[in-house]
């Protein structure tokens, strides 16, 4: 848990680029800087996939860090060790994909996702032609 009072993620680490890392004679100084990497100097996507990524991980880090500075280290501790065992648990066979113990945990037992309402299958059932010729000419 890193400790700070970050509400939005951070953006992306910048990579290093040509200009950056040159040398006297205008050239890229591997030894300082390490390999040039062209996939990041052509890689054009913004921050904004990478912030959406670490959304929840940030908000979570966010609330423990206050409830570090509230209530003492214990509280996060805590709350983090709560999780750990709820999730490692055993749930119940009627909704296996489920676990609503780590919902309320996490403070998402007022969400409603697709997952929540179709249970894992979102596609539907895969319809599969063999079986259902087979299904037609045995009957």
């Amino acid at each position: 848990m890193e400790s700070s009072l970050r509400i939005v993620p951070a953006s992306s680490k910048p990579s290093a680029s040509v200009q950056s890392t040159a040398n006297s004679l205008g050239l890229h100084d591997t030894l300082q800087y390490g390999p040039r990497s062209l996939a990041a100097e052509v890689q054009s996507e913004g921050g904004l996939r990478s912030r959406l990524e670490n959304w929840e991980a940030t908000q979570d880090n966010l609330k423990l860090t206050l409830e570090r500075n509230m209530f003492g280290m214990h509280a996060p501790m805590r709350r983090l060790m709560e999780r750990k065992i709820v999730g490692t648990t055993v749930h119940t066979l009627s909704a296996p994909q489920t676990n609503v113990q780590l919902d309320v945990l996490m403070g998402r037992d007022e969400l409603i996702d697709a997952a929540d309402v179709f249970l894992g299958m979102e596609a539907g059932p895969a319809y599969d032609v063999h079986t259902q010729i087979q299904k037609k000419a045995s009957s």
